[in-house]
C-alpha cells in the first residue's frame, strides 16, 4: 500500500511538472514570406518537405512538436535554422549568395550533417534519400555550369601572375577584427585535404600546422587539440577546352584556430578570412564570426570541422 502511494505521488508530481512546463515556451516568431525560394517544382518539393520546417517562415509544427520540453528543442532548431538559411526570404540574398547557400546546404546533406539527426528521427519526411540528393546535385550543377576556357577567369589569372599573396613586412601583417593575424607561414605547412566550390568556381587546398598534422597521425581529431590551425587557400578554378584543371587567380585564405580559452564564444574555434592578394580582412564587425559558426554548427559532432584529412 505504501509503495502504491509513493508511485501515485511521484506520478502526480510528474504530471504537475509536465503541465507547468507547457507555460515555458520559447518564441518562434511569425514572419511573412517576402520572397519564396524559386526552383523547378521537382526540386522545390524536396526542399519544401525536408527543409522548410526549420529553414523558412512556413514552419509546420506537429502536435508532438508543441509539447514541452520537446518544443524547446524544436524552437531552437527553427530559430537557428532561419538565421542560417531562410527560404522565405530568398529575395534578400544576392544571386551569388543564393548559390553559396544552396552549395552549403547540399554539402551539409552529403556530409550527413543535415537534416539534424534528432529532428529527422521524429520527422521522417525530412529524410533526404540518395535519389533526392541526386536531384539537388543536378540542379546545383546546372545553376553553376561554367564554360571551359572562360576568358574572364583566364584574364584574372594573368593579372595576378606575378603577385604572391603575402604581406610585405612582419610589421604590416593584416589583422582580422577578432584579432587573428594573417599567417604567411602556412606556405610551409602540410596540405591535408582539398575541396572545390562549384557554386563560385573555386578550388581550395587545406593546410594544417604541425599540431594538426600530429593529431591526424595519432588519430586524435575529434576533438582537435588546442593549437590546431587550418589554412584554407582558394583560387579560381581554371579549366581549358581539353578538360585540364589548374589554379587561376588567388581569391582568399581562411583560418580556423583551436583555442578553448581565447574563443569560448565560438566553441573553442577562432575564424579569420583575408581576401585578394592585398589580404583584406573580411567582415564589417567582429560579429562576422557568427556567420562562420552558423556554417560549421551542423558539424558539431565532428568538432565543427568539415575537413576530412586525405591520409587519415
Amino acid at each position: 500500500m505504501k509503495n502504491k502511494k509513493i508511485i501515485f505521488s511521484v506520478s502526480a508530481a510528474g504530471i504537475v511538472i509536465l503541465i507547468c512546463l507547457q507555460f515555458i515556451r520559447p518564441q518562434i516568431p511569425l514572419k511573412p514570406v517576402t520572397g519564396d525560394f524559386e526552383a523547378p517544382e521537382h526540386v522545390k518539393a524536396i526542399v519544401r518537405r525536408a527543409c522548410y520546417d526549420c529553414h523558412s517562415n512556413q514552419t509546420n509544427l506537429r502536435w508532438f512538436d508543441k509539447i514541452s520540453p520537446v518544443y524547446w528543442r524544436v524552437a531552437a532548431h527553427v530559430n537557428a535554422g532561419r538565421a542560417g538559411l531562410n527560404f522565405s526570404e530568398w529575395d534578400k540574398l544576392a544571386p551569388g549568395d543564393r548559390k553559396a547557400k544552396l552549395w552549403e546546404a547540399v554539402n551539409q546533406i552529403i556530409a550527413g550533417a543535415m537534416p539534424l539527426k534528432d529532428y529527422e528521427f521524429v520527422h521522417h519526411e525530412s529524410k533526404i534519400s540518395p535519389q533526392d540528393l541526386a536531384v539537388l546535385k543536378d540542379y546545383m550543377a546546372a545553376m553553376v555550369k561554367r564554360k571551359p576556357g572562360d576568358t574572364s577567369i583566364i584574364n584574372a589569372a594573368q593579372k595576378q601572375k606575378n603577385v604572391i599573396p603575402t604581406a610585405q613586412s612582419p610589421m604590416k601583417l593584416p589583422v582580422s577584427l577578432n584579432g587573428i593575424s594573417y599567417m604567411p607561414e602556412y606556405k610551409h605547412w602540410q596540405a591535408i585535404s582539398t575541396t572545390e566550390r562549384m557554386d563560385n568556381g573555386t578550388m581550395r587546398v587545406i593546410f594544417g600546422n604541425d599540431i594538426a598534422v600530429s593529431a591526424i597521425h595519432s588519430h586524435k581529431i575529434n576533438p582537435w587539440p588546442d593549437g590546431t590551425i587550418f589554412a584554407k587557400v582558394a583560387w579560381d578554378q581554371l579549366e581549358d577546352k581539353a578538360g585540364n584543371v589548374s589554379t587561376g587567380a588567388f581569391k582568399q585564405i581562411e583560418y580556423m584556430i583551436k583555442d578553448h580559452e581565447r574563443f569560448k564564444s565560438t566553441h573553442g574555434w577562432g575564424f579569420a578570412r583575408f581576401k585578394t592578394p592585398r589580404m583584406v580582412p573580411y567582415g564589417k564587425t567582429v560579429m562576422f564570426t557568427n556567420e562562420c559558426m552558423n556554417c560549421h554548427k551542423p558539424q558539431e559532432d565532428q568538432d565543427f570541422v568539415f575537413t576530412s584529412p586525405l591520409n587519415n
